[in-house]
Protein backbone atom coordinates (compact mmCIF):
# COMPACT_ATOMS: atom_id res chain seq x y z
CA UNK A 1 0.00 0.00 0.00
CA UNK A 2 2.49 2.35 0.93
CA UNK A 3 4.25 1.56 -2.28
CA UNK A 4 1.54 2.27 -4.16
CA UNK A 5 0.92 5.53 -2.51
CA UNK A 6 4.38 6.62 -3.37
CA UNK A 7 3.52 5.96 -7.35
CA UNK A 8 0.07 7.55 -6.93
CA UNK A 9 2.22 10.67 -5.61
CA UNK A 10 4.63 10.72 -8.34
CA UNK A 11 1.84 10.44 -11.19
CA UNK A 12 -0.54 13.09 -9.46
CA UNK A 13 2.87 15.62 -9.64
CA UNK A 14 3.92 14.40 -12.81
CA UNK A 15 0.42 15.09 -14.29
CA UNK A 16 0.62 18.55 -12.71
CA UNK A 17 3.86 19.03 -14.49
CA UNK A 18 2.10 18.09 -17.74
CA UNK A 19 -0.92 20.67 -17.12
CA UNK A 20 1.31 23.18 -16.47
CA UNK A 21 3.37 22.69 -19.81
CA UNK A 22 -0.05 21.95 -22.08
CA UNK A 23 -2.04 25.17 -20.50
CA UNK A 24 0.46 27.79 -19.69
CA UNK A 25 1.95 29.78 -22.02
CA UNK A 26 5.48 31.12 -20.05
CA UNK A 27 6.06 27.45 -18.61
CA UNK A 28 6.02 26.37 -22.71
CA UNK A 29 8.29 29.67 -22.62
CA UNK A 30 10.21 28.20 -19.88
CA UNK A 31 10.44 24.74 -21.11
CA UNK A 32 11.77 25.85 -25.16
CA UNK A 33 14.10 28.35 -23.42
CA UNK A 34 15.72 25.69 -20.62
CA UNK A 35 15.93 22.83 -24.06
CA UNK A 36 17.69 26.34 -26.00
CA UNK A 37 20.19 26.73 -22.99
CA UNK A 38 21.16 23.32 -22.00
CA UNK A 39 22.04 22.64 -26.08
CA UNK A 40 24.20 25.59 -25.41
CA UNK A 41 26.10 24.44 -23.01
CA UNK A 42 27.05 21.05 -24.71
CA UNK A 43 28.42 22.96 -27.28
CA UNK A 44 30.48 24.94 -24.24
CA UNK A 45 33.32 24.37 -21.97
CA UNK A 46 31.44 25.02 -18.49
CA UNK A 47 32.70 23.33 -15.53
CA UNK A 48 30.56 20.54 -13.80
CA UNK A 49 29.67 23.24 -11.20
CA UNK A 50 28.83 25.94 -13.33
CA UNK A 51 26.32 23.26 -14.48
CA UNK A 52 24.97 22.41 -11.86
CA UNK A 53 24.93 25.55 -11.14
CA UNK A 54 22.74 26.45 -14.65
CA UNK A 55 20.42 23.55 -13.84
CA UNK A 56 19.27 24.57 -10.34
CA UNK A 57 18.65 28.05 -11.68
CA UNK A 58 16.13 26.28 -13.75
CA UNK A 59 14.49 24.40 -11.34
CA UNK A 60 13.91 27.67 -9.69
CA UNK A 61 12.07 28.98 -12.25
CA UNK A 62 10.51 25.99 -13.34
CA UNK A 63 8.48 25.71 -9.83
CA UNK A 64 7.84 29.29 -9.55
CA UNK A 65 6.03 28.93 -12.31
CA UNK A 66 4.49 25.85 -11.07
CA UNK A 67 3.70 27.92 -7.39
CA UNK A 68 2.47 30.89 -10.01
CA UNK A 69 0.10 28.19 -11.82
CA UNK A 70 -1.42 26.27 -8.44
CA UNK A 71 -1.74 29.95 -6.63
CA UNK A 72 -4.22 31.00 -9.58
CA UNK A 73 -5.78 27.88 -9.91
CA UNK A 74 -7.00 28.18 -6.43
CA UNK A 75 -7.93 31.79 -6.37
CA UNK A 76 -10.46 30.94 -9.55
CA UNK A 77 -11.20 28.20 -7.41
CA UNK A 78 -12.50 30.46 -4.72
CA UNK A 79 -14.09 33.14 -5.83
CA UNK A 80 -15.20 34.06 -9.05
CA UNK A 81 -15.70 37.52 -8.92
CA UNK A 82 -12.89 40.59 -8.26
CA UNK A 83 -11.23 40.84 -5.23
CA UNK A 84 -8.17 42.80 -4.44
CA UNK A 85 -6.99 40.55 -2.43
CA UNK A 86 -6.97 38.12 -5.33
CA UNK A 87 -4.94 40.25 -7.10
CA UNK A 88 -2.33 40.46 -4.54
CA UNK A 89 -1.84 36.76 -4.44
CA UNK A 90 -1.59 36.24 -8.07
CA UNK A 91 0.52 39.04 -8.39
CA UNK A 92 2.99 38.18 -5.70
CA UNK A 93 3.45 34.35 -6.93
CA UNK A 94 3.94 36.44 -10.54
CA UNK A 95 6.72 38.42 -8.63
CA UNK A 96 8.51 35.34 -7.98
CA UNK A 97 8.03 33.85 -11.40
CA UNK A 98 9.81 37.56 -12.33
CA UNK A 99 12.63 37.48 -9.75
CA UNK A 100 13.75 33.91 -10.79
CA UNK A 101 13.85 34.54 -14.42
CA UNK A 102 15.47 37.55 -13.94
CA UNK A 103 18.24 35.39 -11.56
CA UNK A 104 18.05 33.10 -14.72
CA UNK A 105 19.15 36.06 -17.01
CA UNK A 106 22.28 36.98 -15.14
CA UNK A 107 23.15 33.43 -14.32
CA UNK A 108 23.30 32.57 -17.82
CA UNK A 109 24.98 35.79 -18.83
CA UNK A 110 27.57 35.10 -16.46
CA UNK A 111 28.13 31.35 -17.28
CA UNK A 112 27.95 31.84 -21.72
CA UNK A 113 29.61 35.33 -21.36
CA UNK A 114 32.51 33.65 -23.55
CA UNK A 115 30.21 32.70 -25.74
CA UNK A 116 27.94 35.74 -25.51
CA UNK A 117 30.83 38.30 -26.56
CA UNK A 118 32.23 35.97 -29.47
CA UNK A 119 28.73 35.10 -31.18
CA UNK A 120 28.24 39.04 -30.51
CA UNK A 121 31.20 39.67 -32.34
CA UNK A 122 30.80 37.17 -35.01
CA UNK A 123 27.19 38.85 -35.52
CA UNK A 124 28.07 42.52 -35.91
CA UNK A 125 30.86 40.59 -38.80
CA UNK A 126 28.30 39.04 -40.75
CA UNK A 127 25.65 42.04 -40.52
CA UNK A 128 28.78 44.13 -42.23
CA UNK A 129 30.06 42.17 -44.88
CA UNK A 130 26.10 40.64 -45.75
CA UNK A 131 24.39 42.32 -48.41
CA UNK A 132 21.88 44.81 -46.38
CA UNK A 133 19.44 45.20 -49.30
CA UNK A 134 18.88 41.56 -49.69
CA UNK A 135 18.01 41.45 -46.52
CA UNK A 136 15.63 44.17 -46.89
CA UNK A 137 14.59 43.05 -50.33
CA UNK A 138 13.62 39.61 -48.68
CA UNK A 139 11.78 41.20 -45.67
CA UNK A 140 9.74 42.96 -47.84
CA UNK A 141 8.83 40.96 -50.02
CA UNK A 142 7.66 37.96 -47.65
CA UNK A 143 5.63 40.76 -46.20
CA UNK A 144 3.93 41.79 -49.55
CA UNK A 145 3.06 37.68 -50.09
CA UNK A 146 1.60 37.56 -46.74
CA UNK A 147 -0.67 40.68 -47.40
CA UNK A 148 -1.28 39.96 -50.81
CA UNK A 149 -2.47 36.16 -49.72
CA UNK A 150 -4.59 37.64 -46.78
CA UNK A 151 -6.50 39.68 -49.61
CA UNK A 152 -6.55 36.82 -52.21
CA UNK A 153 -8.32 34.56 -49.36
CA UNK A 154 -10.02 37.11 -47.55
CA UNK A 155 -9.32 36.34 -44.03
CA UNK A 156 -8.44 38.67 -40.94
CA UNK A 157 -6.51 42.13 -41.72
CA UNK A 158 -3.28 42.94 -43.06
CA UNK A 159 -1.83 43.08 -39.65
CA UNK A 160 -3.11 40.50 -37.67
CA UNK A 161 -5.32 37.15 -38.02
CA UNK A 162 -6.14 35.17 -41.13
CA UNK A 163 -4.43 32.78 -43.31
CA UNK A 164 -1.42 33.03 -43.44
CA UNK A 165 0.30 34.19 -40.33
CA UNK A 166 2.59 37.35 -40.95
CA UNK A 167 4.83 37.02 -37.65
CA UNK A 168 5.28 33.73 -38.37
CA UNK A 169 6.45 34.33 -41.90
CA UNK A 170 8.80 36.89 -41.04
CA UNK A 171 10.17 34.68 -38.17
CA UNK A 172 11.21 32.17 -40.17
CA UNK A 173 12.34 34.02 -42.99
CA UNK A 174 14.70 36.14 -40.78
CA UNK A 175 15.67 32.25 -39.37
CA UNK A 176 16.05 31.44 -42.80
CA UNK A 177 18.30 34.48 -43.51
CA UNK A 178 20.51 33.84 -40.65
CA UNK A 179 21.13 29.81 -41.57
CA UNK A 180 22.16 31.65 -44.80
CA UNK A 181 24.54 34.40 -43.29
CA UNK A 182 25.96 32.15 -40.45
CA UNK A 183 28.18 29.35 -40.45
CA UNK A 184 27.54 28.23 -37.05
CA UNK A 185 25.11 24.94 -36.63
CA UNK A 186 24.53 26.78 -32.68
CA UNK A 187 23.08 29.85 -34.35
CA UNK A 188 21.35 28.24 -36.69
CA UNK A 189 19.25 26.48 -34.78
CA UNK A 190 18.81 28.69 -31.66
CA UNK A 191 16.98 31.07 -34.97
CA UNK A 192 14.93 28.25 -36.12
CA UNK A 193 14.17 27.37 -32.40
CA UNK A 194 12.98 31.34 -31.72
CA UNK A 195 11.29 31.16 -34.95
CA UNK A 196 9.16 28.34 -33.25
CA UNK A 197 8.38 30.47 -30.53
CA UNK A 198 6.99 33.39 -32.22
CA UNK A 199 4.63 30.92 -34.14
CA UNK A 200 3.47 29.02 -30.72
CA UNK A 201 2.84 32.16 -29.40
CA UNK A 202 0.45 33.13 -32.27
CA UNK A 203 -1.37 30.03 -31.50
CA UNK A 204 -1.22 30.61 -27.68
CA UNK A 205 -2.86 34.04 -27.98
CA UNK A 206 -5.59 32.73 -30.11
CA UNK A 207 -4.84 35.10 -33.47
CA UNK A 208 -4.07 32.09 -35.35
CA UNK A 209 -4.90 28.77 -36.16
CA UNK A 210 -1.96 26.11 -35.61
CA UNK A 211 -2.71 25.53 -39.73
CA UNK A 212 -2.35 29.51 -40.33
CA UNK A 213 0.96 29.92 -38.32
CA UNK A 214 1.95 26.54 -40.62
CA UNK A 215 1.20 28.06 -43.86
CA UNK A 216 3.07 31.09 -42.72
CA UNK A 217 6.07 29.30 -41.80
CA UNK A 218 6.69 28.15 -44.73
CA UNK A 219 5.71 30.94 -47.14
CA UNK A 220 8.55 32.57 -44.77
CA UNK A 221 10.72 29.73 -45.53
CA UNK A 222 10.72 29.43 -49.09
CA UNK A 223 9.90 33.08 -50.36
CA UNK A 224 13.63 33.15 -48.34
CA UNK A 225 15.33 30.17 -50.19
CA UNK A 226 13.60 31.17 -53.48
CA UNK A 227 15.18 34.59 -53.06
CA UNK A 228 18.36 33.86 -51.96
CA UNK A 229 18.61 31.30 -54.81
CA UNK A 230 17.98 33.65 -57.18
CA UNK A 231 20.77 36.06 -55.77
CA UNK A 232 23.57 33.78 -56.22
CA UNK A 233 23.80 32.68 -52.43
Amino acid sequence: MKMKGLLDSFNYAIEGLIYAVRTQRNMKIHVVTSIMVLVLALFTRITKVELLVLCLTITMVMSAELFNTAVEATIDLTTNHYHPLAKVAKNTAAASVLLTTINAVVVGYFLFWNEITSMTYNGIQLVKHSSPYLVLVVFVLVSLAVILTKAVIGEGTPLKGGMPSGHAAIAFSIATMVSYLSESAIVMTLSFLMALIVAQSRVDSRVHSTKEVVVGGLLGFLATILIFRLFGY
